[in-house]
């Protein structure tokens, strides 16, 4: 531990805690200090995990043994937060998207690649076993050439209601759209010519939260493939999961489906309510995280440490945050937007 790199967590809610724990559990970091405006939610955290909480960023950002900073605020609260922690010299790992606007995403890099510091946009579809499989299939060429990719993750109406204080100040499409984006963009490594979608604001609208129900959205590549991606997040409640995640990928000789939601793997019937269990993204296995959640966390860590570029960079970020302005644009305009 005496060679672990300092690392510190901006951001205290679910995922918060799960960058926290994963630092914490890791031979090659140590989590030294978390910041959260709420003081009691920051000090609960620095507390489980015996580290030093505060609710002033420069204050925190002013210690010499932190190497490495997680952001993970909400959509619309990480651009000052990552220039004032790319102006420390710190590493940057911020939660998905990168930012709300593609203007923000260009200084955000620039300050990065100013500094010298690591820039990573914490897109950890990518860490996912199924998706992960999917990318080596296509890569080897077994399904030939993917010609559509049907995308669908999905919340139930806790969300936007109950988890996210935030919500009318985001959309489903930042929230979990930002990742749908990501990962048909990575699968089909091309690029995209047009976005064409739609929205609709009715049922949230209706209960005070002003922000659209859901998306659909049609993406065309260069070289013709076609992805169809649907974000919604009004599904009911009664549902076993939170989310509800499908995927068709057909290529020219083959296709492959995924479903990440009820994956059948383990079903639960207690207490009167069946789900499926988390198995893959954050499930704790004999007292240690882990799930491809926390495995993308851990890259981070391994690029502090051995002195390597993420694997997911700041253009990936840039170039989702430039498909949801187009993904609006074209919601609001009823047309076809070509890139």
């Amino acid at each position: 531990m005496s060679n672990a790199k300092g690392f510190a967590v901006i951001g205290s809610g679910l995922w918060g805690g799960l960058h926290a724990r994963v630092y914490s559990e890791s031979e090659r970091a140590r989590l030294v200090a978390v910041c959260d405006l709420d003081q009691v939610r920051a000090s609960e955290l620095g507390a489980k995990y015996g580290a030093e909480s505060y609710t002033d960023i420069d204050n925190m950002l002013a210690r010499e043994d932190i190497d490495a900073v997680s952001i993970v605020t909400p959509d619309f609260a990480h651009v000052d937060i990552a220039l004032a922690a790319i102006r420390a010299g710190k590493h940057v790992l911020v939660e998905k998207p990168l930012a709300t606007t593609s203007a923000d995403c260009h200084r955000i890099i620039d300050a990065a690649k100013s500094s010298g510091v690591k820039l990573m946009v914490d897109f950890h579809n990518r860490w996912s076993p199924p998706f992960s499989s999917a990318k080596t299939s296509i890569e080897a060429g077994e399904l030939g050439s993917v010609r559509l990719i049907y995308y669908r993750l999905n919340d139930t109406i806790f969300v936007p209601t109950e988890m996210l204080s935030w919500a009318a100040r985001s959309t489903v499409q930042w929230f979990i759209g930002s990742h749908s984006l990501d990962t048909v963009t990575w699968l089909i490594a091309d690029k995209v010519e047009s976005v064409y979608a739609v929205s609709r604001s009715v049922v949230l609208k209706g209960m005070g939260v002003d922000t659209p129900d859901f998306y659909e959205v049609i993406l065309e590549f260069a070289n013709g493939a076609v992805a169809v991606v649907e974000n919604c997040w009004i599904l009911p409640n009664s549902l076993p999961n939170i989310i509800d995640l499908k995927c068709e990928i057909v290529g020219s000789e083959g296709a492959l489906y995924v479903d990440g939601s009820s994956h059948r793997v383990l079903e639960r019937h207690v207490g009167g309510k069946g789900c499926y269990p988390d198995v893959l993204v954050m499930p704790e296995i004999r007292g240690k995280q882990m799930g491809f959640a926390a495995e993308s966390i851990r890259h981070f860590i391994d690029c502090v440490a051995d002195d390597k570029q993420p694997s997911v960079t700041g253009e990936d970020g840039l170039r989702v945050t430039e498909l949801i302005e187009a993904v609006e644009r074209s919601a609001a305009s009823g047309a076809k937007v070509s890139l």
